[in-house]
């Protein structure tokens, strides 16, 4: 009987100390406002004139019968504003240099084995736009770089919601959920002095299987 007496004070202890929790994360989550810790994220970054960044990346495709393979790769970012960037890609599947200086972008592919110069003089944010518009080359999480990120990530939304604290490689951070028209996506950003954005997670609605792609900053 004492064993069983002290079963159910355990499973009460526990239901107790589970539903206080929700409690609580409710209780922050109806005060803290998803457009204004963007709005703080983006404008730090904004703010710093040069940056550097461990990315590690994961990008799904779905095959036609309908199984999800993940991809797996890490970057080294290096930014220097207006119009200074290098990013360094590895992986199983990539080996790729991009090097941009404001007057040209060069990116060599070791594993194509193939190389290519585009003048395109401009900023950091004009060429991220050039990309996209003229060659269809848009890789996600670059908007947190631009300077009107705020303005970007916030265009189309029709639901944002603030879900409560996660720990990203033992850092606390804000855990956000948004929507908009053509993608899910969900954001963890450091609390603090520090607002940087720790997770990025985008799903595409508009894919059959909803694939994700996944970043993971440092």
């Amino acid at each position: 009987m004492g064993t069983a007496n002290q079963i159910r004070r355990s499973a009460v202890v526990s239901i107790l100390v589970v539903t206080c929790s929700f409690a609580s994360g409710g209780a922050q989550a109806a005060e803290a406002d998803p457009r204004m810790l963007i709005k703080k994220m983006t404008e730090y970054i904004s703010s710093q004139a040069s940056i550097s960044a461990s990315i590690d990346s994961d990008i799904e495709v779905v095959t036609p019968e309908l199984q999800k393979i993940q991809f797996a790769s890490s970057s080294r970012l290096q930014l220097s504003r207006p119009d200074k960037l290098r990013v360094e890609r590895k992986g199983g599947y990539a080996d790729v240099d991009l090097v941009f200086d404001g007057r040209a972008l060069w990116v060599n592919d070791r594993q194509a084995k193939t190389y290519a110069q585009i003048d395109t003089p401009g900023t950091i944010d004009q060429l991220i736009e050039r990309l996209r518009s003229e060659f269809s080359v848009d890789a996600p999480g670059a908007d947190l770089l631009l300077g009107n990120a705020f303005d970007v990530l916030t265009d189309d939304i029709v639901d944002a919601k603030y879900i409560g604290e996660g720990v990203i490689g033992g850092i606390e951070c804000d855990h956000l959920a948004v929507r908009d028209r053509e993608t899910d996506w969900q954001i963890w950003i450091e609390r603090g002095e520090k607002p940087i954005p720790r997770k990025y997670v985008i799903t595409s609605k508009a894919v059959t299987g909803a694939p994700q792609y996944t970043l993971i900053l440092r």
